[in-house]
């Protein structure tokens, strides 16, 4: 655990959150939250061992967010005066006056403890902006250099993406947090081509929330504990790519799969973690990828999966990318249960859906206001999402041991989903055939399609703790205007009995 950047606590965030709170009570709100960021951005890619670009982007400002007369008002600023933060907190309140000839439901926010003057950091160990961007160049141009070594390789690339973030937050009510969080995305990919067919392979490396340590493996000239073998994975992906170029196309039918982490992530995302934001489930957010089958009538009635299925939401797990200490609205993050013996008893909040529907999590919030600049107001965003391993559940190769006729799915690739999270198909990295519960090469043109309720009622096991892999994502889009958060998804090799495999060749009439 590191310490929050100087650089960040010395910016006048305080004043400015006195001045603005101070204007907005006097005005007459009955809320109002001062909030003050500043985000940097970079990123670095790299094709056949030669750097292709490479971007900064830094990024602070402060937004103040009321309720008065029973009405949201929200405006933002970048001129870091008291002058400033009084004139925008005054514009808030005028928003707010405007909104409330329109509102006919005065809003409410659901209670929260005061968080007097608290802190927090994210657990890395080398914040990567402090790394030169040539040493993070080089390291992607030798690892696509590797990869070309290798005949079966006609084209590689390497990327990186990396965010510091800092905020702090400040209502009326005594809240005041300051916070920092780290998050990095190295990846790699090989692209071949055999008897006209072109076809990839890149690399099952999560995003997580740590520093640069995660590409070096080591900390301080030590190996770290649960690093990345990049260097094994950079030998292994040429061959694995050249498997897959031979390999013969899948017959279309129905077969047990065995998922592994690095594929199911994402199925959790976009059937359950979209479905189960109560925003999406009570029909206010509809815009953006929709609302959900999930509706707050099948509370404790949904049979969402199999009674292997339990699925928890949180903003604490180390290394999540949706992991903090208080979201955006002052909230300490936690822990709840969201699919317990495969019904639906929970959702996620933020304070004011967490106020329409006191009886969930008694009564509070449970920490998932989020916005993604200081120039946007926050809205309810998912958390970390994922499907809790068995103690007993065995290993990957036990579950693949159960199949007689199977499919094993390894790594993430394109995804469809209707707009009510529930009819769906997804592709992947790699597929295995299964043949009395033994490997037998590697399958093309692979997707498995299902409604989200029958794939999961399809669950007949859960591998254990070993198999369990925190998975995820820097580029989850919600709201319009759109807003982009990172969110991470853990879960074990599942085992998934009768699921309809298509021919995406075929259904795509080639």
């Amino acid at each position: 655990m590191t310490a929050i950047d100087p650089s960040f606590t010395t910016l006048p965030f305080r004043r400015l959150a006195d001045a603005a709170l101070e204007r907005a009570r006097d005005l007459g709100a009955t809320h109002a939250d001062f909030r003050f960021e500043r985000l940097r951005h970079q990123q670095l890619s790299v094709r056949d061992a030669v750097l292709q670009g490479a971007s900064d982007s830094d990024e602070t400002g402060f937004a103040v967010r009321v309720i008065h007369g029973g009405a949201w008002g929200f405006a933002a600023g970048v001129l870091l005066t008291t002058d400033e933060a009084v004139r925008v907190a005054e514009e808030a309140v005028q928003v707010a006056r405007v909104a409330a000839t329109m509102t006919t439901s005065p809003v409410e926010l659901a209670p929260e403890p005061v968080h007097d003057d608290v802190a927090w950091c994210s657990a890395y160990h080398l914040d990567p902006f402090t790394v030169p961007t040539a040493s993070k160049a080089a390291v992607l141009i030798d690892w696509t250099a590797q990869l070309l070594r290798n005949d079966a390789v006609s084209h590689a690339t390497a990327s990186l993406q990396q965010v510091l973030e800092n905020k702090f937050y400040a209502d009326l009510a005594g809240t005041r947090t300051t916070q920092q969080r780290v998050r990095i995305q190295p990846s790699f990919a090989a692209m071949g081509s055999r008897d006209g067919a072109f076809d990839s392979m890149r690399s099952l490396a999560p995003p997580v929330a740590r520093g640069w340590e995660y590409v070096t493996g080591r900390h301080e000239g030590r190996p770290l504990d649960e690093a990345w073998d990049w260097e094994g994975e950079l030998a292994e992906v040429p061959e694995l790519l050249a498997e897959k170029l031979a390999a013969p196309s899948v017959v279309a039918g129905t077969y047990d799969l065995v998922v592994d982490p690095s594929n199911l992530w994402l199925t959790i995302h976009e059937s359950i973690g979209h479905a189960t934001e109560l925003d999406r489930a009570l029909g206010y957010e509809a815009n953006y990828a929709g609302t959900s089958f999930a509706t707050y009538d099948k509370l404790g009635r949904l049979q969402y999966g199999s009674p292997a299925m339990h699925v928890t939401g949180d903003r604490v797990v180390r290394h999540g990318l949706a992991t903090i200490g208080y979201d955006d609205e002052g909230v300490a993050t936690q822990q709840w249960d969201i699919v317990r013996d495969g019904v639906l008893v929970g959702y996620q909040l933020d304070r004011p859906m967490a106020a329409l529907k006191p009886e969930l999590n008694d009564g509070r919030s449970n920490g998932c206001a989020f916005a993604d600049s200081p120039a946007h107001v926050p809205i309810q965003r998912m958390a970390n999402v994922s499907l809790m391993a068995s103690p007993d559940g065995g290993s990957t190769a036990d579950l693949i041991g159960r199949v007689e006729d199977g499919i094993y799915v390894v790594g993430d690739k394109s995804w469809s989903i209707d707009m009510q999270r529930f009819n769906f198909q997804f592709t992947g990295q790699r597929f295995y055939r299964i043949r009395d519960g033994q490997l037998d090469g590697q399958l093309r043109d692979v997707a498995y399609q299902a409604t989200t309720t029958e794939f999961w009622n399809s669950l007949e096991a859960v591998g254990g703790p070993e198999t369990w892999v925190l998975g995820g994502a820097f580029n989850c889009g919600k709201a319009q205007p759109g807003q982009v958060a990172a969110v991470s998804h853990g879960c074990p090799t599942s085992l998934f009995r009768g699921v309809r495999i298509l021919n995406t060749t075929e259904e795509a009439g080639l």
